[in-house]
């Protein structure tokens, strides 16, 4: 599948790549935070959905891999919004949606938008809220002050070498849409996988999402020694198993 392009009501030039299967499901996938649509986990789901004939779509947010925009002007509703559009514009039917890290909150807050057209959730070190629970606590002293004075901190990113740019707007405009303070009101099925040795997100977060979750369809599953990435080939299988064993249950 080569990649396309779309124009969100926003303004933003969005990078995608679509399948269309003949189950009636879809496959959403919804990356995590500076992640683009071209990681392991993607690629392997899309091929399972494609070999199973659901339909498939993955798309970057702006600022994010081929699409348009600055990482540094985004936001969560920003990127919901992103989110939004790429499963209005080109998706139909019932939804499947499968967020890592960032993008299991995106995940909730889109199925939260469309519940009538969700049909199951499958959250991957999901992190809902991290811009308030997680981001500023692990802030140093330097980088709150450079927070304050310049409106964003210089983080140290271990996995791609390029650093990361909080920006205070990111950390305040979070707030907006904070998910566990309170009862989480889905009742589609839900499926959470988490490494227990995330040190990213923590995987007691998987078991906050699945308390305040109203729907009672809600599995979750630790990865003994997984790391927040689960991208080794035994993860990439268990993601697929996951999904199919959740399909064959509904």
């Amino acid at each position: 599948m080569t990649t396309a392009y779309f124009e969100s009501p926003d303004g933003h030039h969005i990078a995608y790549r679509c399948h269309d299967g003949t189950s009636g499901l879809t496959f959403v996938w919804l990356s995590g935070f500076k992640s683009d649509m071209m990681g392991g986990k993607v690629t392997e789901l899309e091929a399972w959905a494609k070999a199973a004939d659901h339909s498939f779509l993955a798309f970057d947010y702006s600022g994010h891999g081929q699409s348009g925009g600055t990482f540094r002007d985004g936001t969560i509703s920003s990127w919901r919004a992103d989110a939004l559009a790429a499963i209005r514009m080109q998706t139909k039917g019932d939804l499947v949606l499968v967020g890592s890290s960032m993008g299991g909150w995106i995940m909730l807050l889109a199925a939260l938008a469309r519940p009538g057209r969700i049909h199951a959730l499958v959250g991957v070190a999901a992190a809902p809220d991290f811009t308030e629970d997680l981001i500023p606590g692990d802030l140093s002293a330097e980088q709150k002050e450079q927070l304050q004075a310049q409106g964003f901190a210089i983080i140290p990113n271990c996995y791609d070498g390029e650093p990361y740019k909080i920006t205070k707007e990111l950390l305040d405009e979070g707030r907006n849409h904070l998910l566990l303070r309170g009862e989480i009101p889905l009742d589609c099925p839900v499926r959470l996988i988490h490494g227990t040795n995330d040190e990213d997100v923590p995987w007691q977060t998987s078991l906050k999402i699945a308390e305040r979750l109203r729907s009672q369809d809600v599995e979750t599953l630790f990865v003994k020694n997984g790391d927040h990435r689960l991208s080794e080939s035994e993860d990439l299988n268990r993601l697929c198993r996951t999904v199919g064993r959740l399909l064959d249950q509904l």
